[in-house]
């Protein structure tokens, strides 16, 4: 009996899209693994949760034990897996699940709005610089790798101060200090989110500033 662990469990070929190869569900079934279990996110992308498949009777075994009860899944985690699942038979897992779309993000439209939002941030009165960077795939997912990506860097007495403004504003906001800049990657930010990401800065901006009477 052969069973295989694949960690994150993913279904695309990671090294298409200048990753290094991580097993595939489909590779591990064809090398004759009588059990696969995997994660329901990470890079599958799709709700928290623990998937395990194989042979029909070693599954049906399986469901027969006292755990399965108490380690099922609800129904809404099974629907928003259902909801992912059919992206990837639909053929549209790269454009609709949303890890995919961040990691085939092309780095030349990463630049372009990278220099979108530094300019709207210097226009506020920012000291915004567009710079290459690296976006880091997860710990979780591929650690260790990472995509070139564009990063708005943004010049403050206390980037320090400014990162601690951003998580505690509303909504929250996740940067990262690189060479005492405060830094923010296109790449994990979907388009529909930008004004307000821009909008918390900017307030984020505007509170830190010290006023002399």
């Amino acid at each position: 009996l052969v069973f295989d662990d694949l960690g994150s469990g993913t279904l695309l070929d990671t090294a298409a899209f200048g990753l290094a190869h991580e097993p595939t569900i489909q590779e591990s079934v064809a090398a004759g693994a009588d059990v696969v279990s995997c994660s329901g996110d990470k890079l599958l992308g799709g709700p928290q949760a623990g998937i395990i498949l194989g042979r029909a009777e070693l599954i049906a075994r399986l469901r027969q034990h006292p755990l399965t009860r108490a380690l099922r899944v609800d129904k809404t985690t099974l629907a928003g897996l259902q909801a992912t699942l059919l992206h990837y038979l639909k053929g549209e897992a790269v454009d609709k699940v949303p890890v995919w779309q961040m990691i085939a993000a092309p780095p030349d439209a990463l630049k372009q709005r990278a220099e979108r939002w530094a300019q709207e941030l210097c226009q506020a009165g920012a000291r915004a610089t567009v710079i290459e960077g690296r976006s880091t795939v997860g710990g979780g997912s591929l650690p260790g790798e990472t995509l070139p990506t564009w990063l708005v860097a943004l010049e403050v007495d206390s980037p320090d101060a400014l990162a601690a403004r951003l998580r505690a504003g509303d909504p929250p906001v996740i940067s990262r200090i690189e060479n005492d800049r405060l830094c923010l990657d296109p790449r994990t930010v979907f388009k529909r989110e930008e004004e307000v990401l821009l909008q918390a800065v900017q307030a984020a901006l505007r509170s830190g500033q010290v006023t002399v009477t």
